[in-house]
């Protein structure tokens, strides 16, 4: 397995690092030999933002992981299948051109 852990608020850098660290000396996670972390950890450092009107709560930290086992497989390609008929229609290509994308990337992040 392979993580990416993204985080936003009030974290101090060492504390992930010694989490992940943890984490990774007790061995009981099979990760990959290929990729010498295992880990891609991101810090923001603001707190996560509240919608108005929401059913989420304010809070002063978040987290999200992406990890790449083969259980998500299936969910990949749910995913993909609902992004081509948009993507053969052309649907939000001009937003996202007009952001800076090139035509060429959506091929690339399909495959």
């Amino acid at each position: 397995m392979v993580c990416c852990l993204l985080s936003q608020g009030d974290l101090v850098p060492e504390d992930v690092s010694v989490a992940t660290a943890t984490i990774e000396t007790k061995r009981t996670i099979p990760f990959v030999d290929w990729c010498l972390t295992s880990f891609k950890v991101g810090i923001n450092y603001q707190p996560p933002t509240v919608v108005p009107g929401a059913d989420l709560a304010k809070a002063q930290r978040a987290e999200c992981m992406l990890s790449s086992t083969t259980a998500t497989a299936k969910a990949w390609a749910r995913l993909a299948h609902k992004f081509d008929p948009t993507y053969a229609k052309c649907a939000f290509v001009h937003r996202n051109v007009g952001e800076g994308m090139e035509e060429g990337e959506f091929s690339e992040a399909r495959s």
